[in-house]
């Protein structure tokens, strides 16, 4: 049995197998205008309002955690604010496909967010760092089922021709975010309260549930709902607490095992999945053999890189080149600035052949990026910094969203729910792995005890050519996943 689709450039697609194999016919491209009219506004809402929540979220807390330690204390779980939060995020976003076919995506993306203005809540009344915390797995809980929903609606939702201006749109709320976010959060931490900024996140919450219940998706009669497989759940969530912990230690020893032991339990967990009788994750994910597997390492291994940049960039403009905290997370926010500008630009592209170049051009941009960061900070160069981090924006911008859409259109129609909501989950895992690697690195080179400034940007050098070795393989497994689906990708518009 076939379904039919439209392929990545506007046409019609057969899709049966999963690999992506389709026909092609002409293109029918769409406007920025189109995501603005009656048939898809509030459904662009929507979708930007549930990526804004998880973005900002992120920003808000990590600038007004240190105002909330001064208050009610529990400095040394800091950490663990972010690490209780990813888990949760990520367990949650696996199973959020299944939670979609059981209850609709409206119920689901209801409830989840009640359940992040829950945790909200109680952050923000917390009189302890415990409580916090129980209020950040609520919120990671909450997010990781609308971030992944909010993907997997995408194709169901809009027309294929505007699926790379959706996308667009969302790189853009990511740059408000990571531009804006602090210095919103540390304002409303300064006039008002630590906790203030912290319930900022529940009208917005409400705002969200109101255009959900309007635009989102009821559950589709004749799907037959299937149970939750606990065993990968729980490897899973085993395997990302050993990771994140590992990025708490202090032994370098003991880190690298929790980071070996965390992404064996990780691979178990996958393993696992793929013999239940219901799965959480696509059947070939993380094969080789297909579209969809080769692309989801893509997902995985980018971020894996990214993540070091996410770490330690804002800390070496401090301790290498002397700036203070507004300035240099200024210039980290330059990432993600050219990550939207460049997405944008594309956008419009529809010849099948032009955006596999964009898909293969991502992790080679990104590999070309971080070499000039490490650069930058080798010689002190400024000017090579910025260069980098516009490079590996850029890589990030031309390969995003065509990435995303070409797995979304591999997969067969039965699993296009979990490899479409996966992908924002890989990316929070990814950029999880990273952070311990980075970590590792860092530690085991001696950043935080380098005394003169020649010495830290050797270490910060050191340190940022290591993720160049995760490029490698993306380089690769994005060649391959392109050639898989050149079905999908039609090689002319």
């Amino acid at each position: 049995m076939t379904d039919t689709t439209e392929s990545l450039d506007g046409t019609p697609a057969t899709a049966g197998d999963g690999t992506g194999e389709a026909q092609s016919a002409t293109v029918d491209e769409g406007g920025w205008l189109d995501l603005l009219q009656p048939a898809h506004l509030a459904t662009t809402l929507m979708l930007s309002m549930g990526v804004a929540l998880f973005a900002f979220n992120g920003f808000f807390v990590s600038t007004v955690l240190p105002s909330a330690i001064a208050e009610i204390g529990g400095g040394h779980l800091i950490a663990w604010s972010v690490s209780l939060y990813l888990i949760g995020s990520i367990v949650a976003g696996v199973t959020a496909a299944q939670l979609k076919q059981r209850f609709g995506a409206r119920r689901v993306l209801i409830v989840a967010t009640l359940l992040f203005i829950a945790g909200t809540v109680v952050a923000a009344m917390a009189t302890s760092m415990e409580q916090v915390l129980v209020g950040r797995v609520g919120q990671g809980l909450g997010e990781g089922v609308v971030a992944a929903i909010c993907y997997a609606l995408i194709p169901a939702l809009f027309p294929t021709r505007l699926v790379p201006k959706v996308f667009g749109v969302e790189a853009l709320v990511w740059t408000c975010a990571s531009f804006g976010g602090p210095f919103a959060a540390g304002w409303m931490a300064e006039s008002f309260s630590w906790r203030m900024a912290f319930l900022i996140n529940v009208p917005f919450g409400l705002i969200f549930i109101v255009l959900a219940a309007f635009t989102a998706t009821r559950r589709e009669k004749g799907l037959e709902a299937s149970g939750l497989p606990l065993s990968p759940l729980v490897l899973l969530s085993l395997g990302m607490l050993m990771v994140l912990y590992s990025g708490i230690v202090g032994q370098a020893l003991m880190s690298a095992a929790l980071v070996i032991a965390g992404l064996a339990l990780l691979g178990f967990s996958v393993i696992r999945d793929r013999l239940s009788t219901s799965s959480l994750m696509p059947h070939s994910a993380f094969g080789l053999n297909s579209t969809v597997g080769t692309g989801l390492w893509l997902v995985l291994l980018m971020p894996v890189a990214q993540a070091t940049s996410s770490v330690y960039f804002v800390f070496g403009l401090q301790r290498g080149f002397g700036f203070g905290p507004m300035a240099a997370g200024g210039l980290g926010a330059v990432m993600a600035m050219s990550w939207s500008l460049v997405a944008v630009m594309i956008a419009h592209i529809g010849a099948g052949s032009a955006r596999r170049r964009a898909i293969e051009a991502g992790p080679a941009l990104q590999c070309v990026g971080m070499i000039l960061v490490a650069l930058g900070f080798h010689q002190g160069s400024l000017a090579l910094l910025i260069a980098g981090q516009i490079v590996v924006g850029a890589a990030f911008g031309a390969s995003w969203a065509f990435l995303s859409q070409m797995l979304m259109e591999a997969s067969a129609a039965g699993e296009r729910d979990k490899t479409s909501g996966l992908i924002p989950t890989l990316q929070s895992a990814g950029f999880a792995i990273g952070a311990a690697f980075a970590g590792l690195a860092g530690n085991s080179l001696g950043l935080a005890e380098a005394s003169t400034n020649e010495t830290t940007n050797i270490a910060f050098a050191v340190t940022f050519l290591i993720p160049v070795l995760w490029t490698v393989p993306a380089v690769l497994l994005a060649r391959r996943s392109t050639r898989l689906a050149e079905g999908v990708l039609p090689p002319s518009a």
